[in-house]
């Protein structure tokens, strides 16, 4: 990273991310371990209710992997470890940062995954 500055804006970037992608999860039930939001067993499409509870499950998960993404990133930022390829070892470009400040891999190494 370049400066203080710099980094107290990327964590304070992080930290917000971190914070809604966590305030999602509640929402939909599944912070903490939660299982998803109950439904009403008694609902006459039981369908769309199995449909929804899956678009649920799959979006949960996604943003678990996020926030994992995230929390990673706030770890290594607290190491001095942050804009580092965790494949070579080299600089990741400020620009990737930018663009997707948790990225753990400079786009060489990310394109070679």
């Amino acid at each position: 990273m370049s400066s203080d500055a710099t980094t107290a804006e990327v964590r304070a970037q992080l930290e917000q991310e971190r914070d809604e992608l966590r305030h999602r999860l509640t929402e939909l039930g599944f912070a903490d371990g939660g299982t998803g939001l109950d439904y009403d067993a008694n609902f006459a499409d039981s369908s769309q209710v199995t449909a929804e509870r899956g678009e649920a499950e799959a979006l949960a998960t996604t943003l678990r992997e996020t926030l994992t993404e995230v929390e990673h990133a706030l770890a290594k930022l607290g190491a001095g470890a942050y804009g580092t390829c965790e494949n070579c070892g080299k600089p990741i470009p400020e620009a990737r940062l930018e663009a997707m400040p948790a990225a753990r891999f400079c786009m060489d190494c990310a394109s070679k995954r």
